[in-house]
């Protein structure tokens, strides 16, 4: 299997994870704080306006389904650390490659289990997570058991009081997957934001779309105005918005549940 992970000729020690001919996510050991994918950026600014701001003394456990070159747990463990973490990674030989060129830290209080999402939180017991984050892509697609009613139940069963949910997927207007996807999540928690780059919602592009979801209501105002200082800056649905773009969209369900659409240039692809 070639190399999934190429140097930064200009940053020593950092590393792109490739997905096909393009970068899927980067990595600067050196710096955790560098989040060079504005997905990214919307995933952490949802973990820092929610979570993580919880005092200092309570203890947090964070879970993400996908874990690529682990960009967000890294950061997590900068911005908060010993942070309980537990990332669900199936790809063995991604993490091998991972644990050779982009070591984790002793005591980091990151552990990599190599299951599917789906697996690990059935494994895991209720209330056992902060906040769970999805950002698995296999072959481009989100993995069409991560998206449904049935998987929805098993996430919102471990969080705790106050927990978060958050995914990236992809789509392109009109929405058709999305929205589908949205409808289940929205049939679960009592605040759920969707957000994306003005290009996306507009239909001019494929791209990443970030949702968030609790029982207590998300901080949307901060949201947004961390996101319209980001050099692409993204605008979120929320409320009656929010319910007229999903419309009469069913949850997707393990019966007949679809991955993500291709994106434009298949495995080339990736925002």
């Amino acid at each position: 299997m070639s190399d999934r992970l190429a140097p930064d000729a200009g940053t020593p020690g950092a590393f792109s994870v490739l997905f096909g001919d393009t970068a899927q996510s980067y990595v600067d050991p050196a710096d955790p704080n560098r989040l060079e994918f504005e997905y990214v950026q919307r995933l952490t600014e949802a973990l820092d306006a929610t979570v993580l701001g919880r005092p200092s003394e309570v203890r947090l456990r964070v879970v993400h389904i996908g874990g690529a070159g682990m960009t967000i747990p890294r950061w997590v463990e900068a911005r908060r650390p010993h942070t309980a973490q537990l990332v669900l990674e199936p790809d063995a030989d991604l993490t091998a490659e991972v644990r050779r060129k982009l070591p984790l830290g002793r005591g980091s209080g990151i552990k990599v289990r190599e299951v599917g999402g789906r697996e690990g939180i059935a494994a895991m017991p209720p209330d056992y997570a902060d906040a769970v984050i999805l950002d698995a892509f296999a072959d481009a697609h989100v993995p069409a058991e991560l998206t449904t009613g049935e998987f929805l139940d098993e996430a919102r069963a471990r969080l705790r009081p106050g927990g978060l949910f958050a995914a990236n997927v992809t789509d392109k207007a009109p929405f058709y997957w999305a929205k589908r996807f949205v409808g289940g999540v929205a049939g679960r928690w009592a605040s759920v934001l969707v957000s994306a780059e003005p290009a996306v919602w507009k239909g001019r592009r494929f791209g990443n779309l970030i949702v968030l979801a609790a029982q207590a209501p998300l901080p949307l105002d901060v949201l947004e105005r961390t996101a319209a200082r980001a050099a692409f800056p993204y605008r979120y649905l929320a409320g009656r918005e929010l319910c007229r773009w999903i419309g009469g969209a069913q949850q997707w369900s393990d019966a007949d549940a679809q991955p993500s659409p291709e994106p434009p240039g298949g495995k080339s692809w990736f925002s």
